[in-house]
């Protein structure tokens, strides 16, 4: 059985050390570079997204649309910029449109 501290910690701490500990953090990513994709590209895009996965540190995000895939393959950069911001650390280095 654990020893119990009698020190006050934040829970944010506590996750954070879980994650750490269990080594969570990839899935995390995953889930969470999902959620960003829907936030930042909105409804027009996300109805033409059918598939989303991370890879290491490539972003593989399959789509209905030729059309949309041609166009968004122009702002890469921007893209992978953006959802980074929006994750708080350099998640995603390279984005494969499908």
């Amino acid at each position: 059985m654990a020893k119990r501290n009698n020190e006050h910690l934040s829970i944010s701490d506590v996750l954070k050390a879980f994650v750490e500990t269990n080594k969570l953090e990839s899935g995390l990513d995953k889930v969470n570079v999902r959620d960003a994709w829907a936030k930042l590209m909105g409804n027009g895009v996300n109805n033409y997204t059918t598939a989303i996965s991370l890879e290491r540190d490539t972003l593989y995000v399959q789509l209905s649309s030729s059309v949309l895939r041609e166009e968004l393959s122009y702002g890469k950069e921007k893209i992978i910029n953006m959802l980074n911001d929006d994750l708080g650390k350099e998640v995603v280095k390279k984005l494969i449109l499908r």
